[in-house]
């Protein structure tokens, strides 16, 4: 645990799952073709939006998948997570919030 601003923090593991992973791959190639800097200021952006999360029901439930589904929006993607304990997230997908939102998987 850590101490922050008066209050027990405790520290987040964050376990990315295989479609994750993918979807980063996927976003940094296409952003690569135009820009290889734009897609690691863009990949760089997700990652450090994820690490940064301090408590597992820090951001919303996802308006479209629902509970247990969690979103954080960064530019133009959502990360998906799912609370896997109080000390645990598991991040499911990355999501390009210009697609049709049918896209969105939200599966294991």
């Amino acid at each position: 645990m850590r101490i922050g601003r008066g209050r027990m923090e405790h520290q987040i593991r964050i376990i990315w799952d295989n479609n994750a992973k993918s979807d980063l791959k996927l976003i940094y190639d296409f952003i690569k073709l135009k820009s290889p800097q734009g897609a690691k200021n863009v990949i760089n952006d997700i990652v450090t939006n994820a690490k940064n999360i301090k408590f597992t029901q820090q951001y919303q439930v996802d308006e479209i998948l629902g509970e247990p589904y969690r979103r954080i929006v960064v530019r133009n993607y959502k990360i998906i997570y799912k609370i896997q304990s109080e000390s645990e997230i598991r991040i499911l997908q990355i999501f390009d919030t210009r697609q049709n939102p049918i896209k969105l998987k939200g599966k294991e």
